[in-house]
């Protein structure tokens, strides 16, 4: 089980590095999104700096499950952004993040709390 944890955090980690490195770069495809919603560019990079921190976060035991809460709020986010302005077939990657986050927290919630 702690290797299907592992890889898990490795997905994440992936994801979240690249969608932070991209946002904190200007990349506007990335910023896109907050745009349509209609929120001002400093929140893409304040999102991508929370998506780094979260990456790091994941592997930090202590961390691990808070990192893991914090990205699966901005995968709901991003869903509700694919779900109301994309087809739904990009939003994937989020689900699967989501997912990810889910089998995280329910494996890492014990060491923070118990």
């Amino acid at each position: 089980m702690k290797y299907l944890t592992w890889a898990a955090m490795a997905i994440t980690t992936l994801i979240m590095l690249m969608g932070g490195v991209m946002k904190l770069m200007g990349n506007e495809m990335a910023l896109a999104s907050f745009a349509v919603l209609g929120l001002p560019a400093i929140f893409g990079t304040f999102i991508g700096v929370c998506e780094i921190a979260g990456a790091i976060g994941l592997w930090l035991r202590r961390t691990s499950m808070l990192a893991a809460m914090g990205i699966a709020a901005i995968m709901l986010g991003a869903l509700y952004y694919h779900v109301m302005h994309t087809p739904i077939s990009e939003g994937i990657p989020a689900m699967v993040v989501l997912a990810c986050c889910a089998w995280i927290i329910s494996r890492r919630g014990g060491g923070v709390i118990g």
